[in-house]
């Protein structure tokens, strides 16, 4: 027993040092864009690729990296993954030219992949279920906390080490996490390899594009993702800007914002339990729309209200958003359906990063607001159209109290039976994984 709990340590401790690393790495640039811009005479579309191109290339590799870890394992999947993302986070201060710091953010991005494709599917082999709630609760808190603290560090170190030295000390910080994974995680004991037909697995994923209530999910995750990281990734140029002229260190606290996602996300799962997802899902797209509108005034109070508005409702229709697609997804298509929504919020990511980022050259903030409220009454029309779906097939919108509890499907692997109290432990977190539940982004 007490070796079991040692395990159970050391595995906690390892994919929260993973969680750290990665989602600190994959953000990192996001504070410090309006540096990147001045030194290589960017304009804002063109300094958003340094987080764009990332995020793409994690949306475009996490399928293909979850099917590898079914052939070569997970541990070797995960400890790659955060490894090539550390060192390649120490390689960025030195990159000689634009072009190639963009193309080692892509790559970048392709080996952060590997944590989100595998790590739940790593749980959910190796620990037991008494233990599991506590560790994906590691992992959820290790990639909010990374994802936060990664552009915290970078925004607060820019005034004085220049964009180089910023982006570094996250390198450093990634590179101390990765060797925290490499020693603390155990290796698989359980040796299994899943062996799943070509033809289950297409099945599963022809299911999981087929039903039009899965579809509206991914397409909300999608354009709710691009809207927030499109004013996360330009609000540094405004803040700096006169009339507000603040400076960088100061600039980066709008990241704080962040750590009212997960209160929101959790409190969000579990009303959209009781009146159903669809009116809860509504109102926090509406909440998002309101908080970018009261962020139009040049005031820092007024910014500041603002993100904590938009990012709360952001991540509260993400874990609702989420949520629905584990709870409509068949058994079989599980794994595609929620890989195929994480692909969505991060291409999302991707394009509406840079999108909305050339939207604020062409019209400013103002401009950028009303595009971005654009996506996010599409995705509300999308949520609509889920909800006339749904009663057409004759299928429940809501999750009430006392419906059986599902055991979640990641890849190949059925996790143990959710119970309330893990479903909000896992609601908590703002990364986005490849678990079924109310998991909310980085």
């Amino acid at each position: 027993m007490d070796s079991d709990r040692a395990r159970l340590r050391r595995i906690t401790l390892a994919v929260t040092a993973a969680g750290l690393a990665a989602f600190a790495l994959l953000y990192a640039p996001q504070a410090v864009l309006p540096q990147l811009a001045a030194e290589f005479g960017l304009r804002p579309g063109g300094a958003s690729l340094a987080v764009s191109a990332a995020t793409g290339a994690l949306a475009l590799t996490v399928l293909p990296i979850a099917a590898l870890s079914e052939v070569v394992g997970r541990r070797p999947v995960m400890i790659t993954a955060v490894v090539v993302a550390a060192v390649l986070g120490l390689a960025l201060p030195f990159a000689p030219s634009y072009p190639v710091l963009i193309a080692l953010r892509v790559a970048q991005g392709a080996a952060v992949a590997g944590l989100p494709a595998v790590a739940m599917a790593y749980l959910a082999e190796e620990v037991g279920v008494a233990g599991i709630g506590a560790a994906i609760g590691a992992m959820v808190a290790g990639n909010s906390v990374g994802g936060m603290s990664g552009r915290l560090l970078s925004g607060f170190s820019v005034g004085w080490l220049g964009w180089r030295g910023a982006v570094a000390a996250v390198g450093v910080f990634g590179a101390a996490c990765a060797v925290l994974l490499v020693i603390c995680l155990p290796r698989q004991r359980s040796g299994r390899r899943a062996a799943r037909r070509t033809t289950s697995v297409l099945g599963g994923l022809r299911a999981a594009v087929s039903d039009p209530v899965l579809l509206a999910q991914y397409a909300v995750g999608a354009l709710a993702m691009g809207s927030f990281v499109a004013l996360y990734n330009v609000i540094g140029f405004r803040l700096a800007a006169p009339p507000l002229s603040l400076s960088p260190s100061v600039a980066s606290l709008v990241f704080l914002a962040y750590a009212v996602g997960g209160v929101c996300s959790a409190l969000a799962g579990r009303v959209a339990d009781r009146l159903g997802r669809v009116p809860v899902l509504l109102g926090a797209l509406a909440v998002t729309v309101a908080g970018a509108l009261v962020t139009l005034p040049d005031a820092v109070p007024a910014v500041a209200v603002g993100f904590a508005l938009f990012t709360g409702g952001f991540f509260a229709a993400h874990s609702v958003a989420s949520g629905w697609v584990g709870a409509r997804a068949p058994a079989h298509a599980r794994g595609q359906a929620s890989g195929l929504y994480l692909g969505a919020y991060y291409l999302g990511s991707s394009t509406g990063g840079t999108a909305g980022s050339a939207a604020f050259e062409a019209w400013g903030w103002g401009g950028l607001v009303a595009v971005s409220g654009g996506w996010l009454a599409v995705a509300a029309l999308a949520v609509l159209g889920a909800r006339t779906a749904q009663k057409s097939s004759g299928t429940s919108i809501g999750c009430p109290e006392g419906a059986s509890v599902v055991s979640p499907i990641v890849g190949s692997v059925t996790l143990p039976a959710v119970s309330p109290s893990l479903t909000d432990r896992t609601s908590t977190g703002t990364s986005t994984t490849t678990a079924i539940g109310k998991v909310p982004p980085s």
